[in-house]
């Protein structure tokens, strides 16, 4: 008996030695791909990143930036921002398809062939991260993108090092066109649905990036001669034919995402008191293609709400407020994913112009802006717009809360700009929210989300301690 056993024992061990040794082939499928062309990924990092983004600037950045409310299910709305509920999210966003980005950087610089990638892929990475570290401040960076051949529990590295240390924000910018400029091959860029391939739109885009967030951290570093080099050179948007976009449709799987959803989830989001007010003092018609007249004033009147009601204590009837308009449901062909914009470029030069940043008349590039804004919204611009309550230096305001308000409000969508608008200038004035449950205070960076606290907590006490304790109310380091 205790032979056969010996002899079932040896028989055992052959065979288990036997699928250790061929696992990985056995468990490998033949027809799967080593890999992933760049073409592919680049397309899905584009369209990911901008889908996923529009929503959330839809359902949470504008809430945060007082352009839209929510009826129910509202925590975030009064600032709860721990709690996520229909969006306020947006961390795993960035780090998929940051992730995923630095995929396609590697394989440019590894093989001759993909090397048209590089400086698309640089300038990508610059675009992404600065939304990240504008939202949330320090965050793992330098050595987050290698989870494969390096650690998992990366560092969170200082913002102020993030926008301008080597491969940071910045210098990935620059790396970007340098990269761009260098490619002497023919090979084409595919899977571009910026900029279809065209090469000198990304080298545009990276420049007009540039003034964007040299602008942003304007009040730490003194970011002139740069600006005015950009300035100077004139290669960045100058019209809404040059934008950083891409089109959604009428159709799934590529309309925009709240046409998608059930007619409840879209109701929940109505016009804010603040956008409203905005809107109203300025005679801005753009009112009536952001949102719709309330259904019990036969399409004659805007409602608005204040941000942050405590939906449990409060009687509302939707048929007195203004839900989103046609654009972001109905008809959503004729809404895009907003990377960088003409008119967003020509305000941040206005506003750098009329801080002295850059010698230019702040006026004329406003109205530019104002002009591209209406163009790009599909609005008539009404004749006496600019010599009104929008006017450059109109009584009551000051050149730069008029310039940052044009911008704010097209802006909408991407909500999340707008806040952080507001908080770089305080402009425009938000309300205070009805129900706050962050005691009054409007939030001034997003919050780690709890699975950085589970997953890479030794990095999060750190940044945790740094934030007061993660706290919403401290603020990011070119806002101190």
């Amino acid at each position: 008996m205790k032979t056969t056993l010996k002899i079932y024992g040896l028989l055992l061990i052959l065979i288990m030695s036997s699928c250790t040794k061929d696992f990985e082939e056995i468990n490998t499928n033949p027809n799967a791909p080593n890999s992933v062309q760049p073409s592919l990924l680049l397309r899905q990092v584009i369209y990911d990143f901008g889908e996923q983004m529009s929503y959330e600037g839809f359902v949470a950045g504008d809430l945060l930036s007082q352009h839209r409310t929510a009826l129910d299910f509202n925590l975030f709305d009064r600032h709860a921002l721990k709690s996520p509920q229909l969006g306020g999210n947006p961390w795993p966003i960035f780090y998929t398809n940051l992730r995923d980005n630095e995929i396609i950087l590697t394989q440019s610089r590894e093989t001759e062939t993909f090397a048209v990638y590089e400086g698309p892929a640089l300038i990508l990475k610059a675009y992404m991260t600065a939304g990240l570290t504008d939202l949330f401040g320090d965050v793992p960076y330098s050595e987050a993108f290698n989870g494969v051949d390096g650690t998992v529990t990366p560092k969170y590295d200082l913002q102020e090092n993030i926008y301008q240390a080597e491969n940071g924000i910045l210098d990935n910018l620059n790396k970007g066109i340098a990269a761009i400029q260098a490619y002497d091959d023919v090979i084409p860029l595919e899977g571009d649905i910026l900029f279809g391939g065209n090469l000198e739109g990304w080298i545009t885009f990276a420049n007009s990036l540039k003034i964007k967030h040299l602008l942003r951290i304007s009040n730490k570093v003194d970011v002139s001669e740069e600006l005015q080099n950009i300035f100077n050179n004139g290669n960045y948007f100058t019209s809404n034919s040059q934008n950083a976009i891409f089109n959604f449709t009428n159709t799934d799987p590529n309309s925009f995402r709240l046409a998608q959803l059930r007619v409840g989830d879209f109701n929940n989001f109505v016009l804010s008191e603040t956008m409203e007010t905005v809107l109203k003092d300025l005679n801005d018609t753009r009112i009536g293609t952001f949102f719709r007249p309330t259904e019990n004033s036969n399409g004659t009147e805007f409602g608005g709400l204040i941000n942050g009601i405590d939906a449990s204590n409060t009687s509302l009837e939707l048929a007195e407020l203004s839900l989103a308009g046609t654009v972001f449901r109905e008809d959503t062909s004729t809404l895009d994913a907003n990377y960088l914009t003409a008119w967003e470029t020509y305000f941040n030069l206005a506003e750098a112009a009329q801080r002295g940043l850059i010698q230019a008349d702040a006026r004329t590039l406003y109205e530019t802006g104002v002009t591209l804004a209406f163009e790009y919204w599909q609005t008539d611009l009404p004749a006496d717009y600019l010599s009104g309550p929008a006017s450059f230096d109109a009584v009551g305001t000051t050149p730069i809360q008029q310039i940052v308000t044009q911008k704010w409000i097209a802006n909408i969508i991407n909500g999340y700009e707008g806040w952080v608008e507001w908080r770089r200038t305080g402009f425009p004035e938000f309300m205070d929210v009805q129900a706050s449950l962050n005691n009054g205070l409007i939030p001034v960076r997003m919050p780690y989300p709890a699975e950085e606290e589970a997953l890479n907590n030794e990095n999060y006490q750190q940044a945790a301690n740094a934030t007061n304790g993660n706290s919403i109310d401290a603020a990011v380091w070119w806002d101190e």
